[in-house]
C-alpha cells in the first residue's frame, strides 16, 4: 500500500496541499501587460479570503470539505529599461490562516494552520508596442497593441512539515512562462488574453516524509475585458481556464486531471492622487476537479515614477500604484 494512503487519526486526518500551487494556476490579473514608465517603484498590500472546497489531495479519502483561507500579503516592484524594452520585476510574500473541516473515512474532523505561504516572484517584458519610456512619453503616445511575456516563480518558502497532512507551503518550486496580448478597442475598452504553462518540481518529502509527489504541467489561459469610466476608475470581467496538472505519488497516478473554468470581476478605484484600491471576486464556474470555491480580495497600491524632464530629477506619485494604467493617464 502506498504510504500516502495510510491515514493516521493523530495527525489531523485532513490533507490541504492548497494555497501556492493550486491558487497560482487560477490567477485572474487584468491589465498585467500595460505600458508603464521605467525606473518606477511600487508597493502593494492586499488581503484575500477563499471559502469552499479549496483543493485537497485526492489520494486521501476526504469528503464534504469546507475550508476558509485568509491571506494577507505585501509586495514590492520596480520597472526598468531592458535593451530598450519596458520590463518589470515584482515579488510578494503571503501569510495565511486556514480553517478546514471535512470527513475522512466517514469521520468528521477539523484543523487549522497559520504561517507563511510560498513566495512569488515575477519578471515581465513588453516585447512590442511599448518601448521603454518616461511618464511624459507615455502620456503623449497613442494606444497600441502590446505583446508581452513573463516568468513567474513560486518558491518553497511556505510552512511545511512532512509529518503533517496539512501544510501552507508545497515544498517544491513552480515556474510559469506566459505570453500575452493587450488590445485597445476605441478609447475606453481593453481586451487582454494570456497563455501560460505551470511546470512543477517534485516534492520529495511528501507525507509521511519519505514519499515523492509529482505533478504534470498545467496549462492556464486568461481573458479580460475592461472598461475605463474615467482616469484610473475601471472595471473588468475576468475568466480563466486551466487544464492538466495530474498528480502522482511514488509514480502511482491519480484521476485528478483538471479542466476547470473560473470567472470573476475586478474594480479599480483611485484614492486621491497617490493611491488606488483594487477589489476583486472570482468563483468556480465549471469544475471537474477541485477549485469549487469563491475568493474575494482587496488591495491597496501606490507608486512613484520619475518625470524624466531634462534638468529635473524629482519624482512624482503615480495615480495607479501598480502603474498598470499609466498608458491611460491622460486619455
Amino acid at each position: 500500500m502506498n504510504a500516502v494512503r495510510v491515514v493516521r487519526p493523530e495527525v489531523g486526518v485532513l490533507c490541504l496541499l492548497l494555497l501556492a500551487a493550486p491558487l497560482s494556476a487560477q490567477d485572474l490579473d487584468p491589465r498585467a501587460y500595460a505600458h508603464v514608465p521605467v525606473n518606477a517603484s511600487f508597493l502593494v498590500a492586499g488581503l484575500s479570503v477563499s471559502h469552499g472546497g479549496v483543493v485537497t489531495d485526492p489520494t486521501l479519502p476526504v469528503t464534504d470539505l469546507d475550508a476558509t483561507v485568509e491571506t494577507p500579503s505585501v509586495g514590492i516592484g520596480r520597472s526598468f529599461n531592458l535593451l530598450g524594452l519596458t520590463a518589470q520585476g515584482f515579488g510578494v510574500v503571503p501569510y495565511s490562516w486556514a480553517e478546514i473541516s471535512g470527513k475522512v473515512l466517514g469521520d468528521a474532523a477539523s484543523t487549522s494552520r497559520a504561517g507563511l505561504s510560498d513566495a512569488r516572484l515575477r519578471v515581465s517584458v513588453l516585447l512590442r508596442g511599448a518601448p521603454a519610456a518616461s511618464v511624459l512619453d507615455i502620456a503623449k503616445a497613442p494606444r497600441r497593441t502590446i505583446l508581452g511575456t513573463s516568468l513567474t516563480v513560486s518558491a518553497p518558502t511556505g510552512q511545511f512539515t512532512s509529518s503533517r497532512l496539512i501544510n501552507l507551503g508545497t515544498n517544491r518550486w513552480a515556474f510559469k512562462p506566459e505570453f500575452a496580448i493587450s488590445e485597445p478597442i476605441g478609447q475606453r475598452w481593453l481586451l487582454d488574453a494570456y497563455a501560460a504553462l505551470w511546470l512543477f518540481t517534485a516534492n520529495t518529502s511528501f507525507y509521511p516524509g519519505d514519499s515523492v509527489r509529482t505533478q504534470a504541467p498545467l496549462g492556464a489561459f486568461q481573458a479580460h475585458v475592461s472598461y475605463n469610466f474615467q482616469r484610473q476608475l475601471w472595471a473588468a470581467f475576468d475568466a480563466t481556464y486551466y487544464v492538466g496538472g495530474e498528480t502522482a505519488v511514488e509514480d502511482v497516478g491519480d484521476d485528478n486531471r483538471q479542466s476547470n473554468v473560473r470567472v470573476g470581476a475586478t474594480l479599480n478605484l483611485p484614492v486621491g492622487k497617490r493611491h488606488s484600491i483594487k477589489l476583486a471576486a472570482s468563483s468556480g464556474a465549471v469544475v471537474r476537479f477541485g477549485a469549487d470555491f469563491t475568493t474575494f480580495s482587496v488591495g491597496w497600491q501606490t507608486a512613484w515614477a520619475p518625470l524624466a524632464k531634462p534638468g529635473r530629477s524629482e519624482y512624482v506619485p503615480a495615480r495607479s500604484a501598480t502603474m498598470l494604467d499609466a498608458a491611460n493617464e491622460s486619455r
